[in-house]
């Protein structure tokens, strides 16, 4: 005989969810890969080519991209005329890919943030040089992780009137 407990009734625990990005997730992680790249800047400049541009303009079309889908997204969810239905699993999976790229685009943006303020700092005609690659990817980084939020919320189903009636009448006794 075994010592198992028999498994607990009722509504499943909530731990397994997944939640709206957290903006404190966001801000660390970009805090951390802003202090990483002013370390790896300041100790490796010398010995780096110079900054390329194919990262920053890739990461601002991945913005607008994401923006694209973001408008599209709602307009399906909320069956606007003209507009097909979702599918539910396309819904699912630009969740996942706004949460992705809402993480990305933050250590992108700290990475890029913390490269730019060492290159103003620093007064060489290199870091004048690499200043507008710099800052064109700081930009493009924060623009994804303001399309990929707005993505991630364009996915909410909105609510319906008589959810609230619902939930009125789940929360009396």
């Amino acid at each position: 005989m075994t010592d198992r407990q028999s498994p607990p009734r009722g509504p499943a625990p909530e731990r397994g969810r997944m939640g709206p990005t957290r903006p404190a997730s966001l801000i660390v992680s970009g805090l951390a890969a802003a202090a990483l790249a002013w370390l790896l800047i300041s100790t490796f400049y010398q010995d780096i080519p110079g900054l390329p541009w194919l990262p920053a303009v890739t990461i601002a079309a991945l913005a607008v991209l994401e923006g694209y889908a973001a408008v599209n997204t709602r307009a399906r969810i909320e069956r606007r005329p003209g507009r097909d239905p979702v599918d539910p699993l396309a819904v699912a999976r630009f969740v996942v890919l706004a949460k992705a790229s809402s993480l990305a685009g933050s250590i992108f943006a700290g990475f890029y943030a913390g490269t730019t303020g060492w290159l103003i700092l620093e007064q060489t005609r290199a870091s004048y040089n690499d200043l507008p690659a710099a800052s064109t990817g700081l930009a493009g980084s924060l623009a994804l992780v303001g399309a990929a939020l707005w993505l991630e919320r364009s996915c909410r189903v909105p609510k319906r009137p008589d959810d609230d009636e619902r939930e009125d009448r789940d929360r009396r006794p």
